[in-house]
């Protein structure tokens, strides 16, 4: 599954914020009915993960990490400690607890940002000024991708 937009939404008094509609009825059409909420570990966002993915990830972190390996196994409960599941409401919306909601800066005004397999959910001024640094994009491309050799045209 790929997720591809950036919506806008807002947070209700209680916390509740609608999923975008083009989200749902992709969710929808795959058979995803729960998704996972957490904190992403690199910025201060939420990631939503379809329950699918992450299933695959944990599996995927337990096949690199040794469950008898002390600092395997924080960073297996760091990852998993802060994770909910979350399922949408009759009219789609979902509840983003105060505590993520402190922890991504989230007052009311959010943008729902798909990131390939995963919607990353911020606080839309936290995203502009994120987004608004990335102005190296093109850069960072090149630098990247530039002098990987040439993918043969697909049939």
């Amino acid at each position: 599954m790929r997720f591809i937009g950036d919506y806008p939404a807002k947070t209700d008094a209680k916390g509740r914020v609608f999923l975008p509609a083009s989200f749902r009825k992709q969710l929808e059409m795959s058979g995803e009915r729960r998704l996972i909420l957490r904190p992403d570990v690199f910025e201060r966002c939420l990631v939503l993960y379809p329950e699918t993915l992450w299933n695959e990830l944990l599996d995927e972190m337990r096949a690199r990490l040794n469950r008898w390996n002390g600092d395997h196994q924080r960073m297996i409960r760091q990852f998993v400690a802060e994770a909910e599941v979350v399922e949408l409401d009759s009219n789609g919306r979902f509840l983003i607890n105060k505590r993520k909601q402190q922890y991504a800066g989230i007052a009311q005004d959010v943008r729902f940002l798909a990131v390939d397999d995963h919607i990353e959910v911020w606080d839309k001024q936290q995203l502009e000024r994120k987004l608004d640094e990335q102005d190296e994009l093109g850069a960072n491309l090149q630098s990247v991708l530039g002098s990987m050799p040439a993918m043969p045209p697909q049939a």
